[in-house]
């Protein structure tokens, strides 16, 4: 069995927690970014593709939805990366809609992942800058949403590294 790893990345959190999934993975296995593969069908001699993918709006980064859309009746896992606890609602409803992604087209969804990672600062700084503005809502920069972004800031961390070879062992 052969089995490739591909990530799209922001910050650099979605390739460390890439980096130890493919650690926990068995066989034949290549690890790349989907810079590397997006343009290629090179994917296809693949028994299995892991997707990492950042969380944008909710869902998959476009550049990996992009990716994932080509890959069809594969055996597959996904595992992301977000600002929000990973037990929370939007974690998992992130989850339910790259699973459900995935399954559209025939691929079968063996594991997945996700945790939390440091969100970029650029994007802090314009909540901030909005919120100066009169931005009210979930994403204003509030005493409480520093706090959540502090502790996001902490992420990918060694106890996330470790979970995530764990969900993706003997896959």
């Amino acid at each position: 069995m052969s089995t490739l790893v591909v990530y799209s990345t922001l910050t650099g959190n979605t390739e460390k927690v890439a980096k130890a999934v493919f650690e926990a993975i068995n066989g034949e296995k290549e690890l790349k970014n989907v810079s590397e593969v997006e343009k290629t069908e090179d994917f296809e001699k693949f028994d299995k593709i892991i997707f990492g993918y950042w969380v944008d709006k909710g869902d998959a980064d476009e550049r990996m939805k992009k990716f994932m859309a080509k890959v069809k009746n594969k055996t597959v896992g996904a595992f992301g990366t977000l600002g929000a606890k990973p037990d929370s609602d939007h974690a998992k409803r992130c989850l339910e809609k790259v699973k459900t992604f995935l399954e559209g087209n025939g691929n079968k969804v063996e594991r997945e992942f996700i945790c939390r990672g440091a969100i970029d600062p650029k994007l802090l700084d314009k909540f901030r800058k909005m919120t100066a503005e009169g931005m009210t809502g979930h994403h204003a920069a509030t005493p409480e949403a520093e706090k959540r972004w502090a502790e996001a800031a902490k992420h990918p961390n060694e106890e996330d590294f470790e979970n995530a070879k764990r969900a993706f062992e003997g896959f």
